[in-house]
Order: structure tokens, then sequence, then C-alpha cells
């Protein structure tokens, strides 16, 4: 993760071990983000279930 989102790796250990919503600098948290997306997880918006993550399911033409 720390390679592929160029976040520093003492900034993920710090992070991985809270709960709740990540409390970091907006940059960072678009790193993650976009490390994440490129790896296939898709985030789905609170629509009344909540928010949450899948894997990102292609479409017939992809």
């Amino acid at each position: 993760m720390a390679q592929a989102s160029k976040v520093s790796l003492a900034t993920i250990k710090r992070l991985e071990p809270l709960s709740g919503p990540i409390i970091a600098n907006a940059v960072t948290i678009d790193a993650l983000r976009r490390a994440l997306e490129a790896a296939g997880i898709e985030f789905i918006p609170a629509n009344g279930g909540g928010a949450g993550v899948r894997f990102h399911k292609p479409a017939a033409s992809d």
C-alpha cells in the first residue's frame, strides 16, 4: 500500500489500528483512495445502507 500510494509506511502503520473515519490530511486520503481504486476497489456512497467498498465489476465491454 505504501508503495502503490506513495504514502510513507510510518503513516500507514499509524492509520491502520484506528477505527472510524481516517484522520489524515486530504492529500494522504486521496493517495490511499486512488491506490485502492487502481487495485479494483470501488467506494460505495451511503445510500440508506451506509457507505462501503466492493470489488469493481467491469462493464461488459471491459
